[in-house]
């Protein structure tokens, strides 16, 4: 059986009257990149925040390699690796400075450390920009920078705030596979994200969350499957009454009504319930406008848990976002 690296059990943070995290509970697998999947503003940052020790508990328990966040902190810091939304690299120094100057401050033996940074700048692929002042590089290169960074101490768990925010998807795509590789180098990862695909592609097991709670956990299969074998997008002259139609064929499973369109799950291969449908709906004499099959995305499973899609412009998202930028500074 996989250890746990993280354990968290009843784990609650509030800024003033808002509730940012509220009574959460979770483990991540030793070896495992994990991941949590919200909007800005549900909670993922006050939790690294917590995990890191950078805030206090004020209600819960945590520990992070075996210790308690709480009560032993230095343990903690020495086991993990951050990289946070914001940029925290020191621009007038050398890439290879950086590193260097990261060892230096845990420690590192120069030998140890000498033979670390030349293995990240190979991982990272910048290997022709050691003497390249960190300003000048590119933004994904810095972000590859501060991955190696936080690699430096080959801690036992790397901890990422939204390690592609703002990144094309080539750019994230070449990240995912960094990724990859540091996991196979057996550190777990715990990242946060509010991409949809990045959280698909990248985790083994994934928590969504919103407004401080947690949803659903499983792995991205698993949550998909949960939603039935398709999806049918409908949209007709009457939606009113085709949704009480649907809701009466057996191997319908769930009906949802947005704007415009119907959003039927399928329980069942749909080519053997399309017909059933479509015929219901015409003797109704309904007319349908657009149809449209698929299977179920990450974004369904969002959106069947949570009732809504990404949500812009929360106003605790501006909360929480300062809050993390302040603590990173």
């Amino acid at each position: 059986m996989t250890a746990n690296v993280i354990e968290v059990n009843g784990l609650e943070h509030s800024y003033g009257s808002i509730k940012a995290v509220d009574n959460i509970s979770f483990d991540v697998k030793k070896g495992e990149i994990f991941s949590f999947l919200g909007p800005n503003g549900a909670g993922k940052s006050t939790v690294i925040n917590i995990l890191t020790t950078l805030r206090k508990i004020q209600k819960g328990e945590a520990k992070v390699n075996g210790y308690d966040v709480a009560r032993d902190s230095k343990h903690v810091r020495q086991s993990i690796g951050i990289v946070f939304q914001m940029l925290c690299l020191d621009h007038e120094m050398t890439v290879r400075e950086n590193l260097e100057y990261h060892g230096k401050i845990y420690s590192m033996p120069k030998r140890e450390r000498k033979k670390r940074i030349e293995e990240l700048l190979k991982l990272i692929e910048l290997e022709n920009k050691r003497d390249t002042l960190a300003k000048d590089l590119s933004g994904g290169m810095k972000r590859r920078l501060e991955l190696a960074r936080g690699l430096m101490t080959k801690p036992a768990v790397l901890f990422l705030d939204e390690p592609t925010i703002g990144f094309d998807i080539q750019t994230r795509m070449r990240m995912w596979e960094y990724l990859r590789e540091i996991k196979r180098e057996g550190t777990t990862i715990f990242l946060t994200t509010h991409y949809m695909e990045e959280a698909d592609q990248l985790s083994d097991r994934i928590s969504i969350i919103d407004h401080g709670k947690i949803i659903v956990t499983g792995t991205a299969d698993e949550l998909k499957n949960k939603l039935g074998k398709d999806l049918i997008y409908l949209e007709t002259s009457d939606n009113k009454t085709v949704v009480e139609i649907l809701n009466s064929i057996n191997s319908v499973k769930t009906v949802t009504e947005d704007t415009k369109s119907l959003r039927v799950m399928i329980g069942e291969d749909v080519t053997h319930v399309l017909p059933q449908i479509m015929d219901r709906i015409r003797q109704a004499e309904i007319e349908i406008t657009t149809i449209n099959i698929k299977k179920p995305s990450m974004d369904d499973v969002f959106v069947h848990y949570t009732g809504h899609g990404l949500r812009e412009g929360d106003p605790q998202e501006n909360f929480e976002v300062s809050e993390s930028m302040e603590v990173s500074a």
